[in-house]
């Protein structure tokens, strides 16, 4: 079967998923790269959905930018590194150098909590305490006792009789953790959070998006897609009901700036630019990226890791243990973690595991996206120079009342995977993964 044929038959087995009644997506861009190539690219839906006047929906193309929720900590990862490099960031350093201030889990206060904890989820940080505050709100206030915003200290860990949660011993998958690393990265910088990214990582690579909305150009936010679910409710979710906006519903103009953001100061709480989650960016951009892993940190003459780096990401810092628990690996899906990047082990059952395809056999490196609608995954395999990436802008079922058949993942996810694993990857049309 020729390529072209084969992108026809993907191109129609991905439009079914999108439009499958009992599961509909808003949107869809994907992306699969071979032999360190992009091969297939792919869009469908709607980037903004007008119920009122479907003719007046803007479809999803290639320059498509969605807000990639998690997959942005690895993203961040990778401007990290770049600091790593240069000398202004020490993974192994307590961060209380960089922050101004000590910072301690107050139950372990012998421990100091390195950037190596935060990008591998084990910093015994939690999300219990909430990890989105005010733009005044100093880190400090917030995760220091004594803090105006300390609460009840839900921001911290503590071991219990057959756990230890001590700063570096247990894997609990934290966003709080990046708002944390971001401060470090600002102080260590001088830069502000999402300057700093665009400027690092981004604008080398001639990448088009932003970690901060009201920071994208105009062409960038009239191309930015809205994420949809269909629920009217908490719990109201209705597959043949209207498309409902979740998030950067901006109908192309650029947000005016948060009162106070001209005063915010860098190295004080970055948490304010969503280095967990905020990034809009294409899955062409996001492509380049995975591109530059697969080559070693270079791509199209811009160095911007060292081969040394790109392994350093990659290196495994956690592995689950089931014989002593030290970690939650959330019903299989977390394995095995690096700094910032998930490894893929290829385990499967129903509704548990972290297993790519359907047939199993792809074993790999990236992060997956959750939020607001948004389905995303970036996985790539470096040895056999192959990666998948797709993100879906809105779901129509409710992704708690379905399980996978093979993986922790949604069924759409499954399907979506699958397809551009076996027509883009394997030309192998055997079993539709329906």
């Amino acid at each position: 079967m020729s390529p072209q044929t084969e992108a026809a038959h993907l191109n129609a087995e991905l439009d079914d998923i999108v439009n499958d009644p009992a599961m509909p997506l808003a949107s869809l861009s994907a992306v699969v790269v071979r032999e360190g190539q992009v091969v297939y690219q792919g869009q469908f839906g709607y980037r903004v959905i007008e119920e009122r006047d479907a003719r007046k929906s803007l479809p999803v193309t290639t320059a498509t930018l969605f807000k990639v929720a998690s997959i942005s900590k690895l993203v961040t990862a990778i401007g990290a590194m770049r600091l790593v490099e240069q000398g202004r960031l020490d993974l192994d350093a307590d961060i209380s150098r960089y922050l101004g201030f000590a910072l301690r889990n107050p139950h372990f206060p012998d421990r100091p909590i390195t950037a190596r904890m935060l990008l591998s989820h084990t910093s015994s940080l939690r999300d219990g305490g909430g990890y989105t505050f005010a733009l005044g709100s100093s880190l400090q206030s917030i995760l220091v006792p004594s803090g105006a915003n300390y609460g009840a200290g839900a921001q911290w860990a503590s071991s219990r009789p057959d756990e230890d949660r001590a700063p570096g011993k247990f894997f609990d998958y934290v966003n709080l953790n990046w708002g944390v690393l971001g401060t470090v990265m600002e102080a260590a910088s001088g830069q502000r959070f999402d300057r700093y990214m665009k400027s690092a990582v981004l604008a080398p690579l001639g990448i088009a998006g932003h970690f901060n909305a009201e920071e994208l150009t105009p062409d960038e936010v009239r191309n930015l897609a809205v994420l949809y679910r269909k629920r009217t409710g908490e719990n109201a979710w209705d597959s043949k009901g209207p498309w409902v906006p979740q998030t950067d519903d901006y109908r192309g103009q650029v947000p005016a700036p948060r009162a106070g953001i001209e005063r915010y100061v860098p190295g004080t709480n970055a948490i304010a630019f969503s280095p967990q989650s905020g990034l809009r960016i294409s899955a062409a951009g996001l492509a380049r990226l995975m591109q530059l892993l697969l080559n070693g940190g270079e791509l199209d003459g811009v160095r911007l890791l060292t081969p040394a780096s790109v392994k350093a990401l990659l290196q495994e810092q956690w592995h689950f243990d089931a014989a002593r628990p030290n970690g939650d690996n959330f019903r299989g899906l977390f394995n095995a973690w690096g700094l910032g990047v998930q490894h893929f082990l290829d385990q499967g059952a129903p509704g548990h595991g972290d297993r790519l395809v359907a047939h199993g056999g792809m074993r790999g490196y990236g992060h997956l996206g959750f939020a607001y609608g948004l389905n995303a995954a970036f996985v790539f395999d470096p040895v056999r120079r192959i990666g998948l990436i797709y993100i879906i802008g809105g779901v129509g079922v409710d992704p708690e009342q379905l399980s996978g058949r093979y993986s922790t993942l949604n069924p759409w996810e499954e399907r979506v995977l699958d397809a551009l694993y076996r027509r883009a990857i394997l030309g192998d049309a055997a079993g539709t993964g329906k």
